[in-house]
């Protein structure tokens, strides 16, 4: 009698119903909230209000971001470790990055077929454009040897994700090389990503606070009239992504894979939801491999090798955006494009992708490569720079809806899923603490 009073809806005070929500929907509570208020603020006059909170979400992010280099490093540390041998890893690789590099051609194949038929640059005044500067975008060349850390401390002390992951590779392959001596070290490392999968679910406890303020500032600070000018963009660009998460990610879980594609958005509403408030798939990192371990039952070692990856060189959601914003500046100047710029536009985008992964601003960057490898203005940026956040929390939210795709049919592939787990819709599961659990594979059916 005393329990099920205790548990009594009548009973339950606001804060004990909140505090007993799952994360998601606390997160899509904050989330609405954050829109709903923001909106009203902008419409009154008090934008500035909705600017008061921002700190909030900023903290919100920082505390997020201070995870990021540390858990990158010993969680990848500890996956390559675990490996059997080093021909798993490679067996790994190819499969990471076909299914990235694929899912990105088709990416800015849609949105270049979107801007072609609805044609979102005619018609649009161009004559306030201004110039935007832009940051050369590096070699190829460059790219290659920029993989490489001259010193691993710089790598960490400036957050240089890519080259941290190619060290904490190479630290991870030479642990398994050198065997039973080295037994002391890898339990270190697996005691370490330990420590930091429990600190990660301390800090995302308090996503909904941060989802709330972030949203309240951006529905705020752009409110509905900056919208509606460039609103055949903006709705070209979020149908694409629906299109691609829905008919592409939901494609590949259903029929390669072989698995309920409900459940995998199912399991993925977190890290989706902080990314369309984040903008930042890196900064969304912690969640991704926390809800693809504990929603869809990825192995540890699956999650530590391909998401760290995918945060940084799978921009499924940037190379759709290129698409549409290519096609749409070249409407707006008035240029026809042929069939081969077409092509051109769509080799680059995918190719940069990978390439400008690792540097600030990485969307900004592609758009000026794309638009110079086919002549089109770099002016033209300036016309949707005013609503580049809105767009980017579309883009941010594929590319992390990506990310969470590609590890599933990985570790499928791989026998490392656990299809009990993955099977169990994340509305009835309890919230579990990230990091708890076995970090080997669970038993389930290994595609051919």
């Amino acid at each position: 009698m005393i329990k099920n009073t205790a548990h009594s809806p009548t009973r339950r005070g606001p804060f004990a119903l909140w505090s007993g929500m799952p994360l998601w929907k606390q997160i899509f509570i904050a989330l609405t909230l954050g829109l709903l208020l923001g909106i009203a603020l902008n419409q009154t006059g008090n934008a500035d209000v909705a600017a008061s909170v921002k700190p909030i979400g900023d903290l919100f992010i920082r505390a997020i971001k201070m995870l990021i280099v540390p858990l990158i490093f010993v969680s990848l540390v500890a996956g390559v470790a675990s490996l059997q041998d080093l021909s798993t890893m490679g067996r790994l690789s190819v499969k990471t990055f076909t299914l990235y590099l694929a899912t990105t051609a088709v990416a800015i194949s849609i949105g270049l077929t979107l801007a072609t038929v609805f044609k979102p640059g005619v018609g649009v005044d161009i004559g306030s454009a201004s110039a935007v500067s832009t940051k050369d975008s590096p070699s190829v060349i460059d790219n290659f040897l920029g993989l490489v850390p001259t010193n691993p401390v710089e790598a960490f002390a400036t957050g240089n994700v890519l080259q941290i992951i190619v060290f904490a590779i190479l630290f991870g392959m030479a642990i398994v090389l050198a065997g039973d001596v080295a037994k002391p070290v890898k339990n270190f490392f697996e005691s370490a990503a330990e420590v930091m999968y429990r600190l990660t679910s301390i800090i995302i406890s308090f996503a909904p606070y941060g989802v709330f303020a972030l949203m309240t500032w951006v529905a705020g600070t752009y409110g509905l009239d900056m919208l509606a000018s460039l609103a055949k963009v903006i709705a070209l660009i979020y149908f694409g992504c629906a299109v691609h998460a829905i008919v592409v990610y939901g494609g590949l879980i259903k029929f390669v894979g072989r698995l309920n594609p409900i459940r995998f958005f199912q399991g993925s509403i977190e890290p989706m939801m902080v990314a369309f408030t984040s903008t930042s798939s890196a900064a969304t990192l912690p969640v991704t491999m926390m809800s693809t371990e504990r929603n869809l039952g990825v192995s540890r070692r699956i999650t530590s090798f391909v998401l760290p990856l995918g945060a940084t060189i799978n921009m499924d959601g940037v190379a759709l955006y290129q698409g549409v914003v290519a096609v749409f500046i070249a409407q707006a100047y008035g240029v026809d494009l042929s069939a081969s710029q077409y092509m051109v536009i769509a080799l680059t985008a995918t190719l940069a992708s990978i390439g400008t992964a690792g540097v600030p601003g990485a969307a900004l960057i592609m758009s000026a490569l794309v638009l110079s490898s086919v002549g089109l203005p770099l002016e033209g940026i300036a016309i949707i720079a005013g609503v580049d956040r809105i767009l980017d929390m579309a883009r941010t939210t594929m590319n992390v809806t990506g990310d969470c795709a590609v590890t599933c049919l990985v570790a499928r592939s791989e026998g490392e899923l656990d299809q009990a787990t993955y099977d169990i819709p994340h509305v009835l599961k309890s919230e579990g603490t990230f990091g708890q659990g076995d970090t080997g594979a669970k038993p389930n059916t290994t595609l051919s």
